[in-house]
C-alpha cells in the first residue's frame, strides 16, 4: 500500500508555533482523510525548527467506489399522471442518471424521489494533491506572516517542499502570489553538521535519511535525548537538575541535533536569591540550572544548555553561553542591590503611576481596595489583633515590588521579590510570605497559599479584580477571558475549601460591589446578581470537574433557579462542598438507594401543595384530627422524631445524622404510600388532601437540609 510523505521546509519556526502545528496536524489530517473514506492509515507527524512533516502509510492506491443515496424533489412534484415533470428531469440530469433510475420512497414528510449513485473512487494522488495545500495554509497560529504578494499566511517563509508518493514525486506547488514553491525530493539538513541537501529516495526512508544529515525529526526522541543528556551532565557535576516541563517543551523545538553543554559562572553570583538566578536561566536564556541535590534549593555555579551546533565545539559554545549569563546575572545583582537601598513601603507612592485598568485607576488605588477587602474578610473570620495587623500590612505591601527595578526587568518575579525585600527590611516573616503567597495559585499546577495571611490577602485581591472588572461590564464570554476572571473565582473557592475558611461570600460580594458601585456610579443590584451567577457557575464546574461529583448531585445541592439554595451556597462554601462530597459517598456505598424512593416520591408529590421550603416542625401545620389511617399518624410521629435529628445535622454539618433518620422513616413513608393502610394523598376532601401534602412537604423540607432529592437521578 502506498506511503505518502509531505515535508514543508521553512526558515526557523518559533517553538510555540511548531508545537501547536504538530498538534493541529495530528488532529486534522486524520479527519481530512476520514472525510475522503481513507481511514485505515497510520499517520506520523514530525517537526523541527526548519520543517513540518507528515508520513502517511497504509493508503490505498485508489479510493474505494461507494454508493450514495441522494434525495430529490417530492414525488408529487416529480411525476404527474405517471410522467416525469421538469423537476424529475432536472434532478436526473444533475445527478447524471437516467429517469428510470429514480425511485419513489416514503419519508416522514411524504413520498420523495431518490437515486442511488455509484461514485467511482478517485486516485489517491489526485486526492492528496487537493488536500496538501489545505493542510498547509489552514494551520492556525499567532502572528502568521505574509510574504511575497499572495494571501498565503504561515509562521515563516516556506523555502522547500517534499511530496513523495512511495518513491515518486507527487507534482504540486504552493502558490503565494508570484512566489511558487514546487515539490521535489530534496530536503535540507543540519546547517552546521551537514550543510549539503539530501535526496529522499522513498517516503518511508524519510526519518533515516534526515538522521544521516544530523536531523532528528521526531520531537519525542529529541525530548528523551535532551532529558537523558541533562541528567547525565548534572550527575557529572555531582548535582541535580530538574526537568522543567515548559523549558523542555520549548528546547526540543529549538534544536535538530541536541547536545548538552555544561557551562559555569562565578560563584559570587550565588549571593543572589535562587529565584533570580533560575529565572534568568530558565525563562530568559533557556538554560537548565544545577542544584546541589534534589532536596535543597542551593545552586552550583553551573548551568546546562542544549546546543544545536557542532558537539566538537562544545567548549567554545559553553564560553559564549557563560558570557551571556554572566551579563544577565550582573544586571540582576545591580537591580537587587539598588532595590534594597530603601524599604519596600517606600515604593508605594510609585504605584500611583502604574495603571491597573484604564477606567479603574492606578495599582495604588487597587491596593487601598485590597486593604479594605482584607479587613472585611478578617472581620468575618473573627481574627485576633495580631492576625488582623499582619493581614493589613501584607495587603498594603502586596504590590509594592511591581515598581522595583528587578520586577520591572523580570516581571515573573513579582511577589517573589516582594517577599525577599520585605524580609530584608525586617518585616514580619508571615507578612513577607503572604506577599508571595497572595498570587498563588498562579496556574492550574501551582501550589496554594499555606498561611492564613496569604490566603486572606489572596482572596481580597481577587475579589477586588472580579468586582471591579465585572463592574465595568467586562464579563467573560465563551473562551474569551482576558482578565483571567474564571481562574480568579476558582482560586477564591478553592482557597476557601482547602483552608476551611468560614467566610460568607454572599455578604462579601454584596459589600464590595456596593462600595464599587458607590465610587464608580454603577448599579449595585445588577452587579451583585451577575457576580452571584458567575460564582455559582464556578462552584458547579469545580464540583463536577475537580471534585468528580455527579452532575445530578451537584444540581441537588445548588438547585436550579432556587434562591434559597443559591444564597445558602454562597453564604457557606464549606457546606456546599461537604454536602456534595457526602452525597457522592452515599451514592457509591449504596446508602442513597435506601432513602431515594421515599424521599424523591414525597418531594415530587409535595410540589402539588403550597408548603414553603423552610418549615421543619409538624406541630403547627398538621391536624391529627383529620387522620383517617394509622399510617398518617405513624408518618406524623416519625416526623416529630426526625426534626431534632435534622436540626442537629444542620447545626453540626453532620449529615450522617439526617440520612440515618431518613432511612429510619423510609418504611413508615412506604406504608403511607403502598401498605395495607395506605392513603390516597389527593383526597376529595381539600382539608385532608392539604394535611397529607403537608406531611410530604415536611419530609421534603427535612431532606432539603441535605439536598433537593427531586433533582437526583436514580441509578445514574
Amino acid at each position: 500500500m502506498p506511503a505518502f510523505l509531505l515535508e514543508v521546509g521553512t526558515e526557523e519556526l518559533p517553538a510555540g508555533f511548531l508545537s501547536d502545528a504538530i498538534v493541529q496536524w495530528r488532529s486534522r489530517i486524520p479527519q481530512s482523510l476520514e472525510a475522503h473514506s481513507l481511514s485505515d492509515t497510520v499517520i506520523e507527524v514530525y517537526g523541527t525548527p526548519r520543517r513540518l512533516a507528515v508520513l502517511i502509510t497504509g493508503l490505498p492506491s485508489q479510493q474505494a467506489d461507494r454508493e450514495e443515496e441522494i434525495k430529490g424533489p417530492p414525488a408529487q412534484a416529480a411525476f404527474k399522471d405517471g410522467q416525469p415533470t421538469k423537476a424529475a428531469i432536472g434532478f436526473a440530469t444533475k445527478q447524471g442518471v437516467d429517469i428510470s433510475a429514480l425511485e419513489i420512497r416514503p419519508t416522514d414528510k411524504g413520498d420523495f424521489v431518490f437515486v442511488n449513485k455509484k461514485i467511482p473512487g478517485r486516485p489517491i494522488a489526485d486526492i492528496l494533491t487537493e488536500l496538501v495545500p489545505q493542510w498547509v495554509w489552514n494551520l492556525e497560529g499567532k502572528r502568521l506572516m505574509r510574504w511575497g504578494h499572495g494571501d498565503g499566511r504561515f509562521s515563516r517563509p516556506i523555502r522547500w517542499l517534499v511530496t513523495l508518493l512511495d518513491g515518486e514525486i507527487l507534482p504540486l506547488q504552493l502558490e503565494n502570489g508570484a512566489k511558487v514553491v514546487k515539490s521535489d525530493r530534496i530536503s535540507r539538513t543540519h546547517r552546521v553538521l551537514h550543510p549539503e541537501p539530501v535526496s529522499i529516495d522513498h517516503a518511508t526512508e524519510y526519518v533515516n535519511t534526515l538522521a544521516s544529515g544530523y536531523v532528528n525529526v521526531t520531537p519525542e526522541n529529541r525530548a528523551e535525548i535532551i532529558t537523558n543528556q541533562v541528567k547525565a551532565a548534572a550527575a557529572k557535576l555531582g548535582g541535580y537538575t530538574p526537568i522543567y516541563p515548559d523549558l523542555l517543551a520549548e528546547v526540543i523545538n529549538l534544536v535538530e541535533y541536541p547536545t548538552a553543554v555544561i557551562g559555569q559562572f562565578e560563584a559570587e553570583f550565588l549571593n543572589l536569591p535562587t529565584e533570580v538566578i533560575t529565572e534568568v536561566m530558565v525563562s530568559h536564556q533557556r538554560y537548565f540550572p544545577v542544584f546541589k541535590n534534589a532536596e535543597c534549593q542551593e545552586l552550583l555555579p553551573n548551568f546546562i544548555t542544549i546546543s544545536n551546533g557542532d558537539p566538537a565545539k562544545s567548549d567554545i559554545i559553553a564560553v559564549g553561553n557563560a558570557r551571556v549569563i554572566r551579563a544577565r546575572l550582573a544586571d540582576g545583582r545591580f537591580f537587587y542591590e539598588a532595590d534594597l537601598v530603601k524599604p519596600l513601603e517606600s515604593y508605594l507612592p510609585q504605584l500611583e503611576k502604574v495603571t491597573f485598568q484604564e477606567d479603574l485607576g492606578s495599582v495604588r488605588a487597587k491596593v487601598e481596595r485590597v486593604v479594605k477587602n482584607a479587613e472585611k474578610v478578617t472581620t468575618q473570620l473573627q481574627l485576633n489583633l495580631d492576625q488582623t495587623q499582619n493581614i493589613k500590612r501584607a495587603a498594603l505591601l502586596c504590590k509594592a515590588d511591581l515598581v522595583t527595578q528587578m520586577v520591572y526587568e523580570f516581571p515573573e518575579l513579582q511577589g517573589i521579590m516582594g517577599q525577599k525585600y520585605a524580609l530584608a527590611n525586617g518585616e514580619n516573616p508571615e507578612v513577607s510570605q503572604a506577599i508571595f503567597e497572595h498570587y498563588l495559585p498562579r496556574n492550574a499546577d501551582d501550589i496554594f497559599p499555606q498561611t492564613l495571611t496569604g490566603q486572606v490577602v489572596g482572596l481580597a485581591d481577587r475579589l477586588d479584580t472580579l468586582v471591579s472588572i465585572f463592574g465595568l461590564g467586562l464579563i467573560p464570554s465563551g473562551s474569551s477571558d482576558p482578565f483571567a476572571l474564571r481562574r480568579a473565582a476558582n482560586a477564591i473557592i478553592n482557597i476557601t475549601w482547602l483552608a476551611n475558611l468560614q467566610i460568607n461570600l454572599s455578604t462579601l460580594l454584596a459589600e464590595i460591589a456596593t462600595d464599587f458601585a458607590t465610587t464608580f456610579n454603577k448599579d449595585a443590584k445588577s452587579l451583585i446578581k451577575t457576580l452571584q451567577e458567575f460564582f455559582l457557575q464556578r462552584i458547579r464546574t469545580l464540583l463536577q470537574d475537580e471534585k468528580q461529583i455527579d452532575y445530578d448531585l451537584v444540581n441537588a445541592v445548588l438547585g436550579e433557579n432556587d434562591p434559597e439554595y443559591t444564597e445558602r451556597a454562597l453564604t457557606d462554601l464549606l457546606d456546599v462542598r461537604d454536602r456534595s462530597l457526602y452525597l457522592q459517598q452515599i451514592r457509591q456505598d449504596g446508602t442513597l438507594d435506601k432513602i431515594y424512593e421515599t424521599v424523591n416520591r414525597s418531594t415530587r408529590l409535595a410540589a402539588q401543595g403550597n408548603l414553603d421550603f423552610q418549615t421543619l416542625a409538624p406541630e403547627s401545620l398538621i391536624n391529627p384530627e383529620l387522620f383517617q389511617k394509622k399510617s398518617e399518624s405513624a408518618f406524623y410521629n416519625a416526623l416529630l422524631e426526625l426534626v431534632p435529628q435534622t436540626q442537629a445535622a444542620q447545626q453540626n454539618r453532620d449529615y450522617q445524622l439526617l440520612v440515618t433518620a431518613l432511612a429510619k422513616i423510609a418504611p413508615t413513608v412506604s406504608t403511607f404510600f403502598d401498605g395495607e393502610d395506605s392513603v390516597l394523598v389527593m383526597d376529595a376532601n381539600p382539608d385532608i388532601k392539604q394535611n397529607r401534602l403537608n406531611l410530604l412537604g415536611l419530609l421534603r423540607n427535612n431532606a432539603r437540609v441535605l439536598a433537593d432529592f427531586g433533582a437526583i437521578v436514580k441509578n445514574l
